[in-house]
């Protein structure tokens, strides 16, 4: 009987921790370069993680995420940048002996609230993102034009940087249940209203709208405290009007792997895969169809605690990316603190509770 209420309670624990991070599940971050007309996304790899398909209490949360992001890039990715703000035009050739640096500091706020009434037979959450931040980028090296006999040289150093709002990012999720397996659809997207300029070197936004969506899968055991997660979806990026340019289609998965030490910590790894898969429409032809790929991994760590009746959480997850062509990439870390509704200590279920409500 003892070892039975000792895993009912380990149990209800580790339900707090899913909805805690599922609260910051869609944290959206624009990078410090523009989308992937210049090698960097609408999508930031990492933004799933541990369970996140487990459902979760019923009621408001609140998500804050620090995001801190440091990248390189060099040949292409960075010409494609220069490309950009110079405005050069297509018939012009350029050479790609240029490197790009840039970083970027951000806060972002997420309320969610999550359903009591299923929808489908699964659990609906709807929610939305905005940002506040600084980013700032640099561009070294030399670029040269050139119009058959006729070339021209740009050597140098050029930096930007830029405090301000970025885009807003809704998002909505549905979740089912079934013992240890756990499912999930989500949608989410990019409403253009942050800080954007074609000619500056750093934005906020991206200068164009976009739709993401996919699925997920998560195995919970609360007994073992064993936990895998993993998410994969498909982004749609509109056109930006201001260069007349579209980016292609990506396809992304992002993974997580945790043990619980106890019911208030626990450890493990996380990381993603990303890849375009259709060409970007409006490039300088010396890019070609600039498809961007990038992987990363990382180790994570999080721990719960009472906050009154509310749940508290704080997570610190870190990514070190490789394997990166047509895209800045170098290490980005994940800051979150989420308060949320705390789980009925009477539950003796609460995972096929909050399923089935």
């Amino acid at each position: 009987m003892a070892h039975a209420k000792s895993e009912q309670r380990r149990g209800r624990w580790l339900m707090h921790a899913g909805f805690a991070l599922a609260a910051l599940m869609f944290g959206v971050l624009p990078e410090p370069v523009l989308a992937d007309q210049a090698g960097v996304s609408y999508w930031v790899p990492g933004r799933f993680g541990s369970l996140a398909a487990v459902p979760t209490v019923p009621g408001w949360s609140m998500a804050e995420v620090y995001y801190h992001t440091t990248v390189g890039a060099s040949g292409a990715a960075a010409a494609a940048r220069e490309i950009e703000i110079a405005r050069i035009p297509r018939t012009v050739n350029v050479n790609l002996n240029l490197n790009l640096n840039a970083q970027a500091d951000l806060i972002l706020l997420n309320p969610t609230y999550t359903f009591a009434t299923p929808v489908l037979g699964g659990q609906l959450a709807i929610g939305v993102t905005g940002l506040f931040g600084r980013s700032s980028a640099s561009i070294d090296g030399t670029l040269t034009a050139a119009v058959g006999p006729l070339f021209a040289t740009r050597t140098g150093f050029l930096g930007d940087s830029i405090t301000s709002v970025g885009d807003l990012y809704p998002q909505a999720t549905l979740k089912w249940n079934a013992g240890v397996h756990n499912f999930m659809t989500y949608v989410t997207g990019d409403i253009p209203v942050g800080a954007y300029d074609r000619t500056r070197l750093a934005n906020l936004g991206i200068g164009h709208a976009a739709i993401d969506g996919g699925g997920g899968y998560t195995y919970f055991n609360p007994a073992t405290g064993h936990e895998f997660s993993a998410v994969a979806g498909f982004t749609y990026n509109f056109i930006n009007k201001d260069r007349d340019y579209q980016s292609g289609i990506d396809f992304h998965i992002d993974w997580g792997a945790s043990k619980f030490l106890s019911k208030q910590v626990f450890v493990g790894l996380v990381g993603y895969g990303y890849q375009q898969i259709t060409d970007d429409f409006g490039a300088h032809p010396i890019l070609g169809g600039f498809r961007s790929r990038v992987l990363g991994i990382g180790p994570q760590i999080g721990f719960l605690f009472p906050v009154g009746d509310m749940q508290g959480y704080l997570n610190l997850k870190g990514y070190g990316e490789f394997e990166a062509a047509n895209r800045p990439s170098g290490w980005n870390t994940w800051l979150t603190f989420s308060i949320s509704p705390m789980a009925p200590t009477s539950t003796v279920a609460p995972t096929r509770r909050i399923a089935t409500k």
